[in-house]
């Protein structure tokens, strides 16, 4: 679906709300351990969930269609196309003139229950923008 080395419409401010989660839970913390940083943060709620309604709509389509489309992504990516397909079924219950496209762009901008991302790729990422960062001033 997505071509590989894309960049995500949202990258900018998905990266904005992962620094937010980093920073806010660092402050939190008496004691840090590295490993438990990126486990932990990746679990907060995010501000919405980073990804752009049209490719929601692709998927959640695919889903409605029967297509075993979940099966060929990553635990968290499909964690969260189950949870904005949940929410859109939900929806569509109490607005069933509602099109699905209306309904994607509801749920993909509503609070997510975690950012959905491996911690792995939560590391990765932070190191990659504190890194750029510095380089950049």
């Amino acid at each position: 679906m997505k071509k590989v080395g894309a960049k995500m419409e949202y990258a900018d401010e998905r990266m904005a709300d992962l620094m937010r989660l980093y920073h806010e839970y660092l402050r939190e913390c008496k004691h840090i351990s590295l490993a438990d940083v990126y486990e932990k943060i990746v679990n907060l709620p995010s501000r919405r969930f980073w990804v752009s309604s049209t490719h929601a709509l692709k998927v959640v389509s695919a889903i409605l269609r029967g297509e075993d489309i979940l099966l060929s992504m990553r635990r968290p990516k499909a964690e969260m196309y189950i949870e904005i397909f949940r929410r859109v079924m939900q929806l569509k219950e109490r607005e069933p003139s509602t099109s699905i496209a209306k309904l994607c762009e509801q749920v993909v901008q509503q609070p997510a229950p975690k950012i959905y991302l491996s911690p792995g790729s939560a590391k990765i990422m932070i190191y990659q923008y504190r890194r750029d960062k510095r380089r950049n001033g």
